[in-house]
């Protein structure tokens, strides 16, 4: 009978699983990420290949998979979160020759990613890796259900609700100073000669409100050390309340184009779709987050970045290597590498990599502090040379 209950589930949730193909669609179906659809150990996952969206057999998930991710909002080829993570995954599962796959739920509820955290437990999984915070509460859970199962829980800690972080020994939860990453951004932005800023953030979750109030805080240094007057740098500021593109957000980055702003941070997964375009629209400049975006348009000057491909690959290394940090949260910022801008492919006018190392240098040591407060408004951050407009 428990086998019976098990393949049905397990025909259930081929419905909730994606292809990895590059078309960034939300169609269901698991996906090895080869293209071959096999599940084998080492086989290629990179996201932009084609692959089979169900296992070899057409009609069940793969199974005998050791690691496996759980994406958040979005797809595995996001451009975004979920792909650094996941290439994180990849790049260990290839070089020691590990089985791995991934999954994508069918919606964003507790009980969805539950579910497809028991179908990754069933497909053999030893360590599951979830991008976002929106898997606070769903690892909580399972990290009791599944106590020999390593979870990896990127940009959160689990908590039943409450925010209180109860992180058990099979689980460890992974932050960023984003504050520091955002510093950068809006530090190189003004060495760099820019003036009018914009940030556009996704929801006004703690990770988005720290990079915007780094960025500010960047800023505000930056014109210091140049000797600008007070007032010399202005920036719009606005939560956009979402994570994916909307043509509401286009049209707001086009408005604050033709008014003059020069530069945008998109700091909110795929909306980046709409500032980007308008971006270029506009013949201005962009800011992308989380990983490397400047293939995505020549108009991205840099990009805020978490090291999450090295977060993941660090900790999934350590499991192996039998040192796991269970029961604890680790933050990864200046002083271990975890934050940082893609300088090889950023397209600044003077900033240099001498100024970059040396501002990097600062954080590092904690010499330079930015401040992570998330309760504070934007616009009374106290600043003197940058004025910040509140568009919420």
């Amino acid at each position: 009978m428990k086998k019976f209950i098990a393949i049905l589930l397990a025909l259930a949730m081929v419905l909730v699983l994606v292809a990895c193909g590059g078309n960034g669609s939300n169609t269901s179906g698991t996906n090895t990420g080869d293209n071959s659809g096999s599940s084998s150990s080492g086989s290629s996952t990179s996201p932009d290949n084609s692959g089979s969206s169900t296992s070899p057999s057409g009609n069940e998930p793969s199974s005998g998979v050791e690691l496996v991710l759980i994406t958040d909002l979005g797809t595995i080829d996001d451009r975004s979160f979920n792909q650094g993570s996941w290439e994180g995954l990849v790049q260990y599962a290839q070089e020691k020759g590990i089985s791995h796959d991934y999954i994508q739920p069918a919606d964003q509820s507790d009980d969805d990613y539950l579910n497809a955290i028991d179908l990754a437990v069933q497909m053999g999984a030893k360590v599951i890796v979830t991008p976002g915070f929106l898997f606070e509460v769903p690892i909580h859970t399972a990290q009791s259900i599944y106590p020999n199962v390593m979870f990896i829980l990127i940009d959160g800690t689990p908590h039943s609700g409450d925010y209180t972080p109860v992180i058990a020994n099979n689980t460890v939860g992974v932050t960023y100073a984003e504050e520091q990453s955002g510093f950068l951004a809006g530090y190189a932005a003004v060495m760099d000669g820019y003036t009018k800023l914009g940030f556009m953030g996704g929801m006004a979750v703690p990770a988005v409100v720290r990079f915007g109030h780094g960025y500010i805080q960047g800023a505000e240094l930056a014109a210091k050390e140049l000797g600008l007057a007070d007032g010399a740098i202005t920036m719009n500021y606005y939560y956009t309340g979402v994570f994916w593109p909307l043509p509401e957000i286009l049209t707001m980055s086009s408005a604050w184009y033709n008014d003059g702003i020069e530069v945008i941070f998109a700091a909110g997964g795929a909306i980046f779709d709409s500032i980007f375009p308008a971006a270029e629209q506009a013949g201005k400049f962009a800011i992308g987050v989380d990983v490397d975006q400047s293939n995505l348009s020549s108009a991205v000057i840099t990009s805020a970045m978490k090291q999450l491909s090295k977060s993941v690959y660090d900790k999934i290394s350590e499991f192996y290597n039998g040192s796991f940090p269970g029961g604890q949260h680790v933050v990864y910022d200046a002083a271990n590498g975890g934050v940082g801008l893609p300088m090889n492919n950023s397209k600044f006018n003077s900033f240099t990599q001498a100024q970059y190392d040396a501002i990097y240098a600062k954080l590092a040591s904690g010499s330079v502090k930015v401040d992570n407060d998330i309760e504070i408004a934007p616009d009374a951050i106290p600043t003197s040379k940058v004025i910040v407009t509140s568009f919420n």
